[in-house]
């Protein structure tokens, strides 16, 4: 889902969940935006450049600023599925993942 947001100008929010199958895991990335993870089922990793990795579980939040290069995203599974809901308040139609080294 994605609106944009009146109230906020020159801003938008997309809705997406994600599905890490097991051992699945993200290369290196950033969001433009806000980005506000919430784990729905199985355990993920994440972390941020210059912060700690940290494995949330079913209910757990993580949080990505619009500066924030994100070095490690991935299923904490081997046989299990994981996945999460992402909401990113972006720059109204900027791309949701960027790259970066």
């Amino acid at each position: 889902m994605t609106r944009d947001l009146p109230d906020i100008a020159g801003k938008d929010v997309l809705m997406i969940t994600v599905d890490y199958p097991p051992g699945a895991a993200d290369p290196v990335h950033r969001h433009d935006a806000d980005s506000f993870i919430y784990v729905l089922q199985g355990s993920i990793v994440m972390q941020l450049r210059g912060g700690k990795e940290v494995t949330l579980n079913p209910g757990q939040t993580f949080y990505e600023g619009p500066n924030d290069v994100h070095t490690v995203g991935r299923n904490a599974s081997q046989t299990e599925p994981a996945r999460f809901l992402v909401l990113l308040i972006k720059k109204q139609g900027a791309p949701a993942v960027l790259p970066a080294q």
